[in-house]
């Protein structure tokens, strides 16, 4: 009885916790450059303190949790949009970024836009970063953006022959086991420290990367999760019935 008090109610709080996953990827299938979450369950034994100091092997409960091991970084569709500042990442790497608190963050969001300080922002207005920190476009200065991340731009009214290079997006490349995510959605290397530029990494002009996030898969999930979260619920019922079929027994017999 103890033993599928635990199991169902800590898978039943878990599935909740998971259905909350599920659905941010749903919110998220057409969120430029997003990677869905994975989870999984994991069984856990469950000791109490004199359990632990007799240093016994038996496990007497077991409860579940929902873990979060990594993300899902499999490239997302690429579709071309003609803008100049849209540019996706062709293969592996990311944008680097600088947040609010002036560390370095990566994402594959290219939609980038100028800001009214004449920087090159994200969608969310967050520094792209360069080879030397923010960077900073001249005013009406018409930009184009290389498959290598370089970033020109010719002035209002001067020939196409004027075109000058104003700097050359940060592009890394960070082994993704060593990549968290943040609740800001941006991903961050676990240590801390900024990723060294990767020359490798190339960008296609004029596209972004749409979200990896299959709708049709995520909403098969979230029915199963769900259909999993009312058999935890009926264990629990079947565990209440039991306990007072038990109890009336136990009073009957007295």
């Amino acid at each position: 009885m103890d033993r599928m008090l635990y199991v169902a109610m800590t898978g039943a709080t878990q599935s909740l916790e998971q259905q909350g996953q599920i659905a941010n990827n749903m919110a998220n299938a057409s969120t430029t450059g997003f990677r869905a979450q994975l989870s999984a369950y994991r069984a856990v034994p469950l000791r109490n303190e004199d359990e632990l100091a007799a240093g016994t092997t038996d496990v007497t409960r077991t409860y579940v949790v929902d873990s979060t091991p990594t993300a899902d970084f499999t490239p997302g569709p690429v579709l071309t949009t003609g803008n100049p500042l849209d540019v996706a990442l062709a293969g592996q790497g990311w944008f680097s970024v600088q947040t609010a608190d002036g560390n370095e963050a990566y994402t594959r969001a290219g939609d980038f836009k100028i800001n009214a300080a004449g920087q090159l922002v994200t969608s969310n207005g967050l520094p792209v970063l360069g080879t030397a920190g923010p960077i900073a476009i001249p005013a009406n200065a018409e930009v184009t953006i290389s498959n290598d991340g370089t970033v020109s731009a010719l002035g209002a009214g001067e020939p196409a022959d004027s075109v000058a290079v104003v700097d050359q997006l940060k592009l890394v490349n960070p082994d993704v086991t060593t990549l968290v995510r943040g609740d800001d959605g941006l991903f961050r290397q676990a240590n801390g420290t900024p990723a060294d530029a990767d020359p490798t990494v190339t960008v296609t002009p004029n596209a972004l990367e749409g979200s990896n996030v299959n709708p049709i898969n995520a909403m098969v999930a979230m029915i199963a999760n769900a259909r999993q979260f009312d058999m935890q619920m009926k264990l629990l019922q079947t565990a209440d019935t039991d306990d007072q079929a038990s109890n009336a027994l136990m009073t009957f017999t007295s």
